[in-house]
């Protein structure tokens, strides 16, 4: 369903900023879906046993599998200065080289411990990519979580690799952020039916398709979190265009008029390149939207990508939001959406999290959306919840991945009117049987 245009939306709505004490997930953990998109790169974390551990978890790799990613432990003499960390690094990278040949990009990843002993990685990659030119070319990064969100990551990454484009004069679109092939197949075949065929992408799922950039650049962002790689990009004198995220059938289409407006293509092809994909996704989104109609929403600081899916909630599944938090509000390219957004919730920026939930348990939603640590005492307390970084690992984006988006919040309400008669009020946390 489709609400009508509010006429202010939350463009002018107070901001709640609070700072204290904050639940996030760890930046590292874009690896887990950058490395499946760039297909030869790889990604060397300098760090710690523990982000080595969280990685493997977190990725769920069997022990005989050989993944793009690893960890260069730093050990307890390279944390106390007693080993020259620089050449200990040197080592490591050559012998992955020289054994994994099909390597083209290398990221060092900057951590906690490395950041916290000060270890030069821009200096390292600006040495190795000297010495293994022009076989493989090596950037780094931050994944730290000591200031960032996960999110960010995927950010940071992609920023890095911004100022190292080729340069092109050519008219050209640049899809920014990283999606799964199938869904990144989908918006270029619509693209294509529209006639926009002058189109690559950033990442490129191999490097020899690296994407050039210049001042006949307009790039269009596929993920709300890219504010770093957003600023990098108009800084090589690309230009953004604006517009509201593809999520959802709306949003999806908004999205694809703003690249229509950009590149002339005319009303009646439009509609004729997106009619059907709409009219598919706005039926399948109405069916799932039966189970989210009239129920609140309160959404924790966790992905960036909160705003975007309030909307979307609010806009055409018929949810309530109490409060929309985000770890930053990006005004540039939050400003769309916002203005889509309806009057009413709660924006907050940043996060204490007592404050935070003190307001959760005062509200009791129906849903709320927050990290892995908050759920399960959340679910404990007789609250539905929805793990934040869900949303980011599956595909969720365009037409044909709508209702897939709304089913992620239905879920969990479905789950718990099933269970209702079964269990006391406060039950134990049961997200992973999805």
């Amino acid at each position: 369903m489709n609400a009508p245009l509010p006429n202010t939306g939350c463009s002018a709505t107070p901001v709640l900023k609070q700072r204290g004490q904050r639940e996030v997930f760890c930046g590292l953990t874009g690896i887990i879906w950058l490395h499946r998109k760039m297909q030869d790169a790889f990604f060397l974390v300098v760090g710690s046993r523990t982000c080595a551990h969280l990685l493997q978890s977190a990725a769920g790799v069997m022990i005989f599998a050989e993944p793009r990613f690893g960890t260069a432990i730093l050990e307890e003499k390279d944390l106390a200065g007693l080993a020259d960390a620089q050449t200990e690094l040197d080592r490591e990278v050559d012998r992955l080289l020289s054994r994994r040949p099909d390597i083209r990009q290398l990221f060092l990843v900057g951590s906690c411990p490395s950041e916290v002993i000060k270890l030069d990685l821009h200096r390292a990659a600006e040495r190795m990519s000297i010495k293994h030119a022009p076989h493989v070319r090596v950037l780094n990064y931050s994944g730290s979580g000591i200031e960032t969100t996960f999110t960010q990551g995927e950010d940071a990454c992609l920023a890095s690799m911004v100022p190292s484009l080729p340069e092109t004069i050519e008219k050209q679109l640049l899809l920014v952020g990283a999606l799964p092939d199938v869904v990144e197949d989908q918006a270029l075949a619509l693209l294509a039916a529209m006639g926009i065929t002058q189109v690559t992408c950033l990442p490129a799922r191999r490097s020899e398709q690296t994407p050039a950039v210049g001042e006949n650049t307009v790039f269009a962002l596929v993920q709300p979190f890219l504010g770093d790689t957003h600023a990098a990009l108009l800084g090589r004198g690309a230009r953004h265009i604006a517009a509201p995220f593809p999520f959802g059938a709306e949003g999806t289409t908004l999205w694809l008029q703003a690249i229509a407006t950009e590149f002339g293509v005319s009303a009646e092809v439009f509609a004729a390149a997106t009619a059907a994909p709409r009219a598919r996704a706005e039926k399948a989104v109405a069916m799932v939207a039966q189970t989210l109609a009239d129920k609140s929403v309160f959404f924790f600081p966790d992905s960036q990508l909160e705003i975007p899916l309030a909307r979307f909630l609010t806009r055409e599944c018929g949810m309530r939001a109490i409060e929309v938090g985000t770890p930053f509000l990006h005004r540039d390219l939050m400003a769309q959406e916002l203005a889509l957004l309806a009057e009413g919730p709660t924006l907050s920026e940043g996060q204490d999290v007592d404050l935070q939930l003190t307001r959760v348990r005062e509200a009791r939603p129906d849903l709320t959306v927050c990290g892995l640590g908050l759920a399960n005492p959340l679910e404990a307390e007789g609250l539905a919840t929805k793990w934040a970084i869900e949303l980011v690992f599956t595909p969720v984006h365009f037409y044909e991945q709508a209702a897939d988006l709304a089913s992620l919040f239905a879920r969990p309400l479905r789950r718990r009117a099933l269970l209702a008669p079964l269990a006391p009020p406060a039950g134990p946390h049961l997200e992973a049987a999805e």
